[in-house]
């Protein structure tokens, strides 16, 4: 199944190589990007029980052809979760197309390694491949449609890890709200989540969460920008998580 995932990304990036050709003048975009998270919710599950977390990460535009690369440092804020420290390891490409038409596709795939350096290399390090598409102008309004397909697997054969394989499937309607007092709109999200497989048989293939979030960016520099983040989880099957969550996620960015 994944070597005709892998082939659908290659063509996907085949496909875009005409960028490069009128990318020459560009240069790379840098974003450094530190972001605390009250708590770090996993496709629904609570990835560092009752602590925080915090991500650091450098992602690199590639002359603006919609390739790009990132690198991410995750931890828990508080001990007890020192072997589920994590780097993120990421290539990624974005485009859209029906550019013209009212059924525009906007649509990103990207790739991961995950690596925890404080296990052995068989027991956690995963890869994962991440679908996400949105159609910004297929509903009056300015509702905006969006589905995320994720698909994680073991890093190699025969990990320890290999039951964990599945997917998660994410639909949801994302809308930017004006307001006169803000420099930037509110941007609202709702969506809803089917785990299929993803984490092995104690996990059961069900819908199971559903999350309502608002952010909005608040510009303090050119570079530099703060992004505040609030969101709540309804928790609909317990193998995932038990109870409903409200956290937040704070995000500085500067950008080079």
């Amino acid at each position: 199944m994944m070597h005709g995932t892998k082939i659908l990304l290659i063509t996907v990036m085949l496909l875009g190589m005409p960028e490069f050709a009128q990318a020459e003048e560009k240069k790379i975009g840098v974003t450094l990007d530190f972001t605390y998270m009250s708590k770090w919710m996993t496709k629904g599950k609570e990835g560092y029980g009752q602590q925080g977390a915090l991500f650091k990460t450098i992602n690199l535009d590639l002359w603006g052809t919609g390739f790009g690369t990132a690198v991410t440092h995750q931890e828990a804020t508080a001990s007890g979760y020192v072997n589920k420290e994590r780097f993120n390891y990421s290539i990624y490409y974005g485009n859209s197309f029906f550019n013209d038409q009212p059924f525009k596709t906007k649509y990103r795939i990207d790739w991961t390694y995950k690596h925890y350096p404080n296990e052995p290399r068989d027991a956690r390090n995963t890869q994962e491949w991440k679908f996400a598409f949105s159609w910004p102008d297929i509903l009056p309004g300015g509702l905006t449609p969006k589905y995320t397909a994720n698909y994680e697997y073991p890093a190699g054969s025969n990990y320890d890890n290999r039951a964990i394989t599945g997917w998660v499937h994410r639909f949801g309607l994302g809308y930017k709200l004006s307001i006169s007092q803000l420099p930037e709109p509110l941007n609202l999200s709702a969506e809803i989540a089917y785990r299929d497989g993803l984490g092995g048989g104690s996990v059961d293939h069900d819908w199971s969460h559903s999350t309502f979030g608002i952010s909005t960016k608040l510009k303090i520099t050119d570079k530099l920008s703060f992004v505040p983040a609030l969101y709540h989880q309804i928790s609909m099957d317990d193998s995932v998580c038990e109870r409903d969550l409200t956290y937040c996620i704070l995000s500085m960015k500067y950008k080079f």
